[in-house]
């Protein structure tokens, strides 16, 4: 049901403002159905598939492979949806209609050549008949010819100025100047209580606006065909005075929240949210339990998938050659074909060091919103390719009017550090052998003190100092023992030491094992909140806790924060607990340690492992993968910056 916008009531469309400003008719359809819907798609320019969205371009790639082509209207039947005040209505004569002509009757042979003279009477009568049928056929066979053919042309694209929108019409069915516009859906058409075939109100509204299309371009129209693919049934509605007022309506609504800027609020409760494509972009249930913080909390529906179906893919051989064959992602080692993938499977290239990937692969990956991240070997991030992203400037424009706001950027700030320091504290208890108590009272009372710190600067005292303790006692987290000899063999300073023996936190380059990995690890998560960010339309550069430096992802910094410890040090404990990751893994240069190349492979696949476990949301109950909860804390943040909620919930595990 459309909601009444206040000044929404004029449909006039100026004609001197920009053709891109027309409307879509199939825009309108999503006002209807949904306006949260309609200025995600319409607005903001979002998108997602699901089965349905690709099932509906299934039905429609027939009528959509039309030409376009539509004959002029005849002048005589222009009927404009606006008329001028100071024209009256055009007469329309009709044209006089020419005498038939009767044609000779034909000898009709009679049934028998052996009558009797008893049944001349009936043999006249028989004859009669044959000749009065004859005559009716040829009646039939004139009028069939007199008749206007049907015309039939698909994909059709017309607009009009007056109303301001432009309409793709799937199929017109044109029979002299009729036009009945038919519209193909993918589903099935409502069924009323007596039984009969109707259809809804969104489903009317678009052929309403497809009808009054024609009317303006001179076309008489009064009703539309709705053709459901999935019953093959075809309903007709007619445009009458209420379907016009519901029509006008909507028209005006969708100006209004397109001019206003603010996303309508998600519908409550509503059964349409399940099917809805959008409904992982939208997250319904979730804003409208933290925009509702007076109240009660509400329970929150899991309307979206745990996790991505599709994974991550990491190449790692030097000297490779990655290219496309058909829908494949090809690669080749000296010429041998030793990995073939599906794109289909695929949601992220990496590439780490010296490895080619062709022209091609590129352009489907960058097609399709693949992204492709770009590592040093030793596993140092620099960079990723991405497609022209979203189109939601809106989300963008706010970030960068927030970021000048010191009070907003110590809001935001106060909150990431207080939200990881209270994860690495929950790390240390579940993982240590034996936890300090004074290290957990003063991880507790630092965390406390960050929701209180009177400037970034001061914020990032408590960090640095929270950091220090936290990494005090990361070593008793380690609970594998085995040495490691630095500098090589050969090397004249060369020693053994404990290889996961950890003492401080050091990089560039990183002097033992474990720092090593955790500073792949870091790198693997900074991308995967770039990723996050640059999916959700958000500036990867421009931080509200991490200052602005040229090729620093500041805001992925910030996303990452509270993540350091739950996946990033986990992910490394668990590859050294388990044994996923030896000592045998690493190279010593002097002072300096890398992984190997397998030992790489076999830490990506704790990285990934992680990355796909459920984790239960504190706030909504229900679980998600580690990827997927990246980016709804990151579309969290977008509401944040939208206005749409007050406080950005950081990630707390219980």
């Amino acid at each position: 049901m459309i909601q009444p916008i206040e000044g929404a009531h004029s449909t006039t469309f100026s004609s001197d403002r920009d053709p891109e400003d027309l409307l879509p008719a199939r825009m309108i359809n999503e006002l209807v159905y949904c306006p949260r819907l309609f200025y995600l798609m319409h607005v903001e320019g979002q998108f997602a598939e699901s089965i349905d969205t690709i099932d509906g371009g299934i039905v429609h790639r027939r009528v959509d492979n039309g030409t376009g082509g539509l004959a002029p209207a005849e002048p005589c039947a222009t009927q404009s949806f606006i008329p001028s005040a100071d024209e009256d209505p055009a007469v329309i004569v009709p044209e006089a209609t020419k005498p038939k002509k009767r044609r000779k009757s034909k000898h009709v042979q009679a049934a028998t050549l052996f009558g009797d003279d008893d049944d001349d009477g009936s043999e006249a009568g028989e004859q009669e008949a044959c000749e009065q049928q004859s005559d009716q056929d040829s009646d039939a066979s004139e009028e069939a010819e007199d008749l206007p053919k049907t015309i039939h042309a698909r994909s059709v694209t017309l607009s009009s100025e007056s109303l301001g929108v432009i309409a793709k019409l799937d199929l017109a069915e044109a029979t002299g100047s009729v036009v009945t516009p038919v519209d193909y859906k993918r589903g099935r058409p409502k069924r009323m209580a007596d039984g009969t075939l109707a259809a809804w109100d969104p489903e009317r509204v678009q052929i309403a606006l497809q009808v009054l299309v024609l009317r303006d371009n001179g076309y008489q129209s009064d009703e539309g065909v709705l053709y459901f693919n999935e019953t093959r049934q075809r309903v007709r509605v007619g445009v009458d005075e209420e379907l016009l007022d519901l029509t006008r309506s909507a028209i005006a609504a969708a100006r209004q929240h397109r001019e206003s800027g603010q996303i309508p609020p998600p519908l409550v409760s509503s059964p349409k949210c399940p099917r809805c494509s959008l409904v992982g972009i939208c997250l319904p249930e979730e804003t409208r339990r933290l925009a509702n913080i007076q109240q009660p909390p509400a329970a929150v529906r899991p309307l979206i998938t745990a996790r991505d179906e599709r994974r991550p893919v990491y190449f790692n051989t030097q000297g490779m050659w990655i290219g496309k064959k058909d829908d494949l992602l090809q690669a080749k080692v000296e010429g041998k074909v030793v990995q073939e993938i599906r794109f289909n499977d695929i949601n992220q290239i990496n590439l780490f060091g010296n490895i080619q990937l062709s022209t091609q692969a590129i352009q489907t990956a960058l097609g399709r919103d693949v992204p492709i991240g770009y590592f040093t070997q030793k596993g140092y991030y620099y960079g990723v390719s991405g497609g022209l992203g979203v189109k939601n400037i809106l989300v963008r424009r706010q970030q960068f009017r927030l970021a000048d706001d010191s009070e907003f950027c110590l809001d935001i700030a106060r909150a990431l550090v207080h939200g990881k320091i209270r994860n690495q504290r929950t790390l240390l208890m579940r993982n240590h052998r034996e936890p300090d108590a004074t290290s957990l009272r003063d991880l507790k009372r630092y965390a406390a003190r960050a929701l209180t710190a009177d400037s970034l600067a001061s914020l990032l005292g408590i960090e640095g100092i929270a950091a220090r303790i936290y990494f005090g006692d990361f070593a008793g987290m380690l609970k594998v023992d085995c040495g490691v000899s630095t500098g090589g063999e050969g090397y004249v300073t060369a020693e053994k030491r404990p290889a996961f023996h950890f003492r401080s936190r050091n990089r560039r380059p990183p002097r033992d094992p474990v720092n090593a990995m955790l500073s792949l690890a870091y790198s693997l998560l900074t991308k995967d909140c770039l990723v996050a960010a640059t999916i959700v339309g958000l500036d990867p550069h421009l931080g509200f806790y991490h200052q602005v430096k040229p090729g620093k992802p500041a805001l992925a910094l910030d996303l990452m924060e509270p993540f350091r410890p739950l996946i990033a040090d986990s992910v490394v404990l668990s590859a050294i607990n388990t044994k996923m990751v030896t000592a045998d893994h690493f190279i010593c240069a002097g002072k300096s340690v890398v992984m190997s190349d397998a030992g790489r492979k076999h830490f990506l696949l704790a990285y990934e492992k992680r990355m796909d476990s459920l984790v239960t949301h504190p706030l909504f109950d229900y679980r998600v993968s580690y990827r997927r909860l990246l980016e709804i804390q990151t579309r969290l943040l977008a509401r944040r910056l939208s206005g749409e909620i007050e406080e950005y919930p950081v990630f707390q595990t219980r």
